[in-house]
């Protein structure tokens, strides 16, 4: 027997996955290509106080699900190496620390002072991270990725008992550095 209509308007409403999907999208191109109007100028005024009174995560989760290739993907990993930084600043220097003698163009690239310590990270994550509004959004995903890099080889080196976070922040990388690629072309979307 199939279900009766009364089953379906029982079920407490939720959001639309594909309105979530496509909010999310709309609110990354407008913080990375910035508003063109009034109207997108509200928006972004009203994401950035959702941001400042709720959180980050809140808007970041619209990103979540997001492909690697997309403006929404690359701010949701952008905003997951953030945070980590933020949660864990000593273990990401230490692991930067360690990544960066195997992988000194990427050290370059990524521009931690030398010798970084939890502080430096984090406000080269946080330079990072403001960079999203300027033109150079490309340079931002290079930058991210070749931090990324640096610390999945040093966790590697300092074998953290994980080698497969390693590998995940390795991924991130390649994906990040790929997304600079297409931003440098077509651009994102």
């Amino acid at each position: 027997m199939l279900p009766g209509a009364g089953l379906f308007e029982a079920q407490p409403a939720r959001a639309d996955p594909a309105e979530l999907t496509a909010a999310g999208h709309r609110v990354a191109t407008l913080l990375v290509r910035g508003p063109r109007d009034a109207g997108d100028r509200l928006l972004v005024d009203r994401v950035l106080h959702l941001a400042d009174s709720e959180g980050l995560g809140v808007i970041a989760e619209l990103w979540s699900h997001a492909p690697a290739d997309t403006l929404a993907g690359c701010l949701w990993r952008l905003y997951l190496l953030r945070d980590w930084v933020h949660r864990q600043p000593a273990v990401a220097a230490r692991e930067f620390a360690a990544g960066k003698i195997h992988a000194p163009v990427q050290e370059v690239l990524a521009g931690v002072v030398d010798p970084p310590g939890p502080e430096e990270v984090v406000a080269l994550v946080d330079t990072v991270i403001r960079g999203i509004l300027g033109s150079d959004f490309d340079v931002v995903l290079e930058r991210a990725a070749s931090f990324a890099h640096i610390v999945a080889v040093g966790r590697g080196q300092l074998d953290s008992g994980d080698p497969a976070a390693a590998a995940r922040l390795l991924d991130t990388a390649s994906q990040l550095r790929r997304a600079a690629e297409i931003e440098r072309g077509p651009g994102l979307h």
